[in-house]
C-alpha cells in the first residue's frame, strides 16, 4: 500500500497509432478510489492498456474518503460539515473521471463502454444495523459518482457485484469459470510493478464482459 492508504498506481500504456482500437473500461470501486483497467483487443488478442489508481476523494481531506463516518463504527450527523464533504467528494471524483477519459480520448481509445465493479448495491434505507448502513451510504456515493461522470461523456455502462462476475462471465463470454480466472492471470501488464492485485483482475473482467460479452436475454 502507498503512503496514503491507497494501493500504489500501475500505469502501461505505450505510445502508438490508437485510431483503430476498439476499448473498454472496467473500474472496481472502493471508498474514496477505483481501480481502473482499460482492455484492448487489437489483432486478435486482449490486452490491458492501462492499469492505474483514480482517487475520488480529495486525499488532502481526509474525512471525504469516509465522509458518513464520524469515528469508528458513529455515523457523522446531517449538517453543514456532511453536505460540505460530500460536494467535496462529487466535485472531485467527477474530475479525476473526466481527466481519465480525457487522457484515454486524447490517446486515441474509442471506448465501448465501461463496467462496474462494486461490493454490494443493497439500498442503504434497508439496512439497520448502523455501521453496516454507512458503509453502505458510502458505497452508493462512490458508485453514483462514477457512473453520472461516465453518463456526462456519454459512455455507457453496466453495474456487476464483485461476487457475481466469475458466474456472470462464464455466461456473458461462454468460457469456463476455471478458463476465465486463467486468463485473468495471464492480462498481468507486462513490466507491472507489484502484483495483479483481486481489484485489478476484477476491473479487467468487468471491461472483457463489456467488450466480447454477449448481451443478456
Amino acid at each position: 500500500m502507498a503512503a496514503t492508504g491507497f494501493p500504489s498506481v500501475t500505469v502501461t500504456s505505450a505510445r502508438r497509432d490508437r485510431s483503430n482500437d476498439v476499448a473498454a473500461l472496467g473500474l472496481t470501486v472502493k471508498s474514496g478510489w477505483a481501480s481502473a483497467v482499460l482492455l484492448t483487443r487489437a489483432g486478435g488478442s486482449l490486452r490491458v492498456a492501462d492499469s492505474r489508481i483514480v482517487l475520488l476523494s480529495d486525499p488532502t481531506v481526509p474525512e471525504a474518503r469516509q465522509p458518513y463516518h464520524a469515528g469508528f463504527g458513529s455515523a457523522r450527523a446531517a449538517g453543514a460539515v456532511l453536505s460540505r464533504l460530500l460536494a467535496s467528494v462529487r466535485r472531485f471524483g467527477r474530475t479525476s473521471i473526466s481527466d481519465l477519459l480525457r487522457q484515454y480520448a486524447d490517446a486515441g481509445y474509442r471506448i465501448r463502454g465501461a463496467g462496474i465493479v462494486v461490493g454490494s448495491m443493497v439500498d442503504p434505507r434497508t439496512i439497520g444495523n448502523d455501521h453496516i448502513r454507512i458503509h453502505a451510504l458510502e458505497g452508493q456515493l462512490f458508485r453514483t459518482v462514477v457512473v453520472t461522470s461516465l453518463a456526462r461523456r456519454r459512455i455507457a455502462c453496466s453495474i456487476w457485484r464483485d461476487r457475481d462476475l466469475p458466474g456472470l462471465a462464464g455466461e456473458r463470454l461462454r468460457k469456463p469459470e476455471r478458463a476465465v480466472r486463467a486468463a485473468l492471470v495471464t492480462l498481468k501488464p507486462d513490466g507491472a510493478g507489484g502484483p495483479w492485485r483481486a481489484e485489478q483482475k476484477a476491473a479487467a473482467l468487468a471491461a472483457w464482459i463489456v467488450l466480447d460479452g454477449r448481451r443478456a436475454g
